[in-house]
């Protein structure tokens, strides 16, 4: 959940310098057309205003400044327990703060996508390579049967095509997370073979929606599918379809990387995770709800 920084009233920065140099200027001014009330306290005048003057510098530029750099310093050290500032001494400060925070959570959510990926991809690129290994040493021998050889070179085709599909969904992934331009779009017009039950405009542009839309399509009607449907229903869209849904012990990792009960069929369990972050890049959150057939909800 994207961190917020807290709304309390501060001076704008602009107030703040302007005041500063103001009292720079007039200071002195008041001192001499005063200095014959002041006296010998004009001394300690002086220095009473400089003092306070250094207060709100330190409270409203210096202090949050400082903050917000030892917090993006930790972030950049990978410190998953940084503590963030909750409020800044000026309101420009406050937006520096916000626009720090967002791109700290994004470049984390990336981090942490390219974590997980690394993670499954290992595992799942032994299986192939191994075959491929095997194979090889296998065919090295002259005096393999043709039959045993044609089975081999089969085997070393699917591995192949096992590990360019892998590669083909680490890149589709990659792009999920690029920023896309924001925009609107209206579902009838991005439905590619999907039945728009209800139509409406939804928060994200057409180029973005459409690619989530083909990736669910197809999810489903590669699981038996033979309608998908869509609704909008004002800031969220339900879309759901008519097969044999998701499974209750599959259900809380339908969103994992490389989760697939398709594997046997060349499924890379890579069409989910890149919706989620297609969608999480448009500042959107999809998730599965209850109901017959696949159901889920896309909330904006």
């Amino acid at each position: 959940m994207q961190r917020r920084v807290i709304a309390k009233w501060r001076p704008a920065l602009v107030l703040v310098l302007g005041g500063t140099l103001a009292a720079v200027f007039f200071l002195p001014l008041l001192a001499v057309e005063f200095f014959q009330f002041a006296g010998s306290g004009l001394g300690w005048m002086a220095l009473f205003a400089t003092a306070v003057l250094g207060v709100l510098l330190w409270r409203l530029v210096l202090r949050p400044v400082r903050r917000l750099t030892d917090y993006a310093r930790s972030v950049a050290r990978g410190a998953d327990n940084a503590a963030p500032p909750d409020h800044f001494g000026t309101p420009e400060f406050s937006k520096l703060g916000g626009a720090v925070f967002q791109l700290a959570e994004t470049l984390q959510g990336r981090a942490d996508v390219l974590r997980s990926y690394a993670d499954h991809v290992t595992h799942e690129l032994k299986s192939p390579l191994s075959v491929i290994s095997g194979a090889a040493e296998l065919l090295s021998d002259p005096e393999l049967p043709a039959v045993d050889r044609a089975a081999l070179v089969a085997r070393v085709s699917e591995a192949s095509a096992r590990m360019a599909a892998l590669l083909a969904a680490q890149r589709a992934l990659a792009a999920a997370q690029d920023p896309m331009p924001a925009g609107t779009c209206l579902l009838s017009d991005v439905a590619q073979g999907v039945t728009v039950e209800v139509d409406g405009i939804v928060p994200i542009n057409a180029a973005a929606m459409r690619l989530v839309i083909g990736h669910l399509a197809s999810n489903a009607r590669a699981h038996s599918a033979g309608q998908v449907s869509m609704v909008h229903q004002g800031e969220s869209v339900l879309f759901y379809d008519d097969g044999p849904g998701i499974s209750a012990g599959n259900r809380d990792r339908v969103f994992d990387p490389f989760f697939t009960t398709r594997r046997e069929s060349g499924g890379t369990g890579m069409g989910l995770p890149i919706v989620r972050r297609m969608l999480a890049a448009q500042g959107a959150h999809i998730a599965l709800t209850d109901g017959a057939g696949a159901r889920f909800i896309i909330s904006f």
